[in-house]
C-alpha cells in the first residue's frame, strides 16, 4: 500500500499505541459524563480537535452546556482553563496581556515589567467570540497560528498543548461581529451543538435540582495528550484515499477548473458557492480522518474515516452565495451532496477532481 509519508513506527508499535490512546479516551468520555448528559458527537468532535492539535468553534443556543462541557474537558487532562468572556469593550490587550510600570522601591528605578493575559493557558475558551470588534477577534490570529504573542516588540511563548476554543449563539446576531474568513480557516473544526433528547434533558433537571454534586476527576496529563498526537500523525494512510480527501476539499471551489471545461465543477457548487475550502482544509481533513480512525480503533485512515469528518472540517470554509440563501441551500447541503456524488477512485490516472456518480 502507498502512503503519503512514512512513519517511524512499526505496524505492531502503532497497533499498541492505538490501544492505549483509545482506553485514554474512553477514560475522558467516561469522566466528562460524569458531568455532561448526552452531546456524545459533540464531545468526541471536541475531543478530535485536542488529539489533533488544533481549535474549534462551537455554535449552539444558550443553556446547552458548551462552557462546562469544556472547562470538564480541560479538568479531565490536567490542563489549566481560561475563560474570556467577548464583549464590545474588550481590547486586545485584555487578552493578550500588557505592560505595566514596576518602581523599585529602594532604588527609585523604573522598569516595565509584562503582566500575562488570559491566553497563556493551556485550553482558552473564547466565550461569544462574535460579541467583539475585529480588531480584538485578532489578536487570537497570532496565538492561534504561531502560539506566541507579541507585545512591546517582545515575544512570549503558549503553554503546550494550547487550544482556543471558540463558542457563538446562532440565535441572536444584534450587535455582533462576523469572524473574518480568515480567522475562521484557523480553526479545524466548526461544532454545531443541539438540544437534547427528552430523556437526556429530564436526567438534566433531575441532576441540576437536586443536591447530589457531580464531579469529575482528571485522568490524563498534557503529556499523555501530546502522545496521543503524536500516535495520530503516525497512522498511515493510503495514497488514493489521501486523493479522495484532495478530491472533496477541491470540489468545493467554484472559481477554479478542473478540466478544459468549467462543467466539470459539481453543479451545486457552480450554482451555489463563491468560495471554497483551501489548502488548510485538506491538511485538517486528513489528520482529522486520522484522529477518527484512531478512536475507532483502526490502523489507518478509510475512506469512511474522511467522510465522518468532512461537515465540521468543511462547513465553515465554504462560502455560499446569495442563490444558496434564496434556495436554503447552506454548507452543509453542499458538502452531502459532494459526500453522495465523488466516488473513491484507487486509479492513479484519474483527474484531480476523480469520478462523479451520475
Amino acid at each position: 500500500m502507498n502512503e503519503t509519508a512514512s512513519t517511524s513506527m512499526s505496524e505492531d508499535e502503532i497497533t499498541k499505541e492505538i490501544a492505549w490512546a483509545l482506553q485514554a479516551v474512553d477514560r475522558v468520555r467516561c469522566e466528562v459524563h460524569k458531568v455532561i448528559v448526552g452531546q456524545d458527537q459533540v464531545l468526541e468532535e471536541v475531543l478530535l480537535t485536542m488529539v489533533c492539535g488544533g481549535h474549534a468553534v462551537v455554535e449552539g443556543v444558550p443553556g446547552l452546556a458548551k462552557t462546562l462541557l469544556i472547562s470538564t474537558l480541560a479538568k479531565c487532562l490536567s490542563l489549566q482553563f481560561s475563560r474570556i468572556q467577548f464583549t464590545p469593550d474588550l481590547m486586545p490587550s485584555d487578552i493578550t496581556g500588557t505592560e505595566v510600570i514596576e518602581e523599585d522601591r529602594s532604588t527609585g528605578m523604573r522598569a516595565l515589567r509584562f503582566v500575562r493575559g488570559p491566553i497563556f493557558a493551556n485550553i482558552v475558551l473564547a466565550d461569544e467570540i462574535n460579541r467583539t470588534p475585529p480588531k480584538t477577534q485578532a489578536a487570537l490570529l497570532e496565538s492561534m497560528q504561531e502560539r506566541q504573542v507579541t507585545v512591546g516588540g517582545v515575544t512570549h511563548r503558549l503553554a503546550n498543548p494550547f487550544f482556543v476554543l471558540a463558542t457563538q449563539n446562532p440565535i441572536e446576531q444584534e450587535g455582533t461581529y462576523s469572524l473574518p474568513e480568515a480567522q475562521l480557516d484557523r480553526f479545524m473544526f466548526n461544532i454545531r451543538i443541539g438540544y437534547p433528547n427528552e430523556q437526556q434533558e429530564l436526567e438534566i433537571v433531575s441532576r441540576t435540582t437536586g443536591d447530589a454534586k457531580y464531579e469529575a476527576t482528571s485522568v490524563l496529563d498534557a503529556a499523555d495528550l501530546m502522545r496521543i498526537q503524536m500516535a495520530i500523525r503516525r497512522i498511515p494512510i493510503a495514497d488514493h484515499v489521501a486523493r479522495y480527501a484532495l478530491r472533496l476539499v477541491r470540489a468545493t471551489r467554484s472559481d477554479e477548473r478542473y478540466g478544459e471545461k468549467n462543467e466539470s465543477i459539481p453543479k451545486i457548487v457552480r450554482d451555489y458557492v463563491s468560495w471554497g475550502g483551501g489548502p488548510r482544509a485538506s491538511q485538517f481533513l486528513v489528520l482529522a480522518a486520522k484522529a477518527k480512525a484512531l478512536f475507532s480503533g483502526e490502523t489507518h485512515v478509510l475512506p469512511k474515516h474522511i467522510q465522518q469528518v468532512a461537515l465540521p472540517v468543511l462547513r465553515h470554509r465554504i462560502v455560499t452565495n446569495f442563490n444558496a440563501e434564496a434556495d436554503g441551500v447552506n454548507s452543509d447541503v453542499v458538502i452531502q451532496t459532494l459526500l453522495n456524488t465523488i466516488a473513491l477512485d484507487t486509479a492513479t490516472n484519474q483527474s484531480p477532481l476523480g469520478t462523479l456518480i451520475k
